[in-house]
């Protein structure tokens, strides 16, 4: 039997990613790119996306959204957004982490919710709470978040259609 060789992309190092909170006019477009190469959003939740960076630009920590980019040299390679949720003491919604699609796989984005975890937590949050799909589609998703420890605090059937629930994930930050 022919020995197989099984090419895996290499890991970044931390070196090779400069990390960013500020926005700027050009993300908006660099945010529409990243969720269109992942292949897991339709074009209104594209839109939206960019809209949330467009909110920042224009109204700046009032709006409530906070970003963290993820660059390589010039390239936005992948970002979160993530903000309080109102009218509670200590409760955020992580709304996106998203990275290229040729860059997922080599530990990004776990960086990416590292980062975002502890700059949420020195800014009030206590309980980070992340919404996604039970499409299989979603599994490598839930995965992710599932081996960071967040547990699943609720589904919601049939949510986003017949037979698509909405599965509801927290991470107690601080006490």
């Amino acid at each position: 039997m022919a020995k197989q060789t099984v090419l895996v992309p290499d890991r970044l190092t931390l070196e090779a990613i400069s990390w960013r909170e500020e926005v700027r006019a050009g993300d908006v477009n660099a945010i529409r790119r990243l969720c269109r190469s992942s292949g897991f959003f339709s074009q209104e939740e594209i839109e939206v996306a960019g809209e949330l960076a467009e909110e920042r630009l224009a109204k700046g920590l009032v709006s409530g959204y906070h970003f963290i980019f993820a660059e390589e040299g010039e390239v936005v390679s992948g970002y979160s957004c993530f903000g309080p949720i109102p009218f509670t003491q200590g409760s955020w919604d992580l709304y996106w982490v998203v990275v290229d699609d040729s860059r997922r796989g080599r530990g990004l984005g776990g960086w990416l919710l590292e980062k975002t975890e502890k700059m949420a937590v020195a800014r009030g949050c206590r309980r980070l709470y992340v919404e996604t799909s039970s499409r299989e589609q979603y599994h490598p998703t839930r995965v992710f978040y599932q081996r960071r420890n967040y547990t699943t605090q609720a589904v919601l059937k049939d949510f986003y259609a017949p037979g698509e629930h909405k599965i509801i994930y927290l991470k107690v930050l601080a006490a």
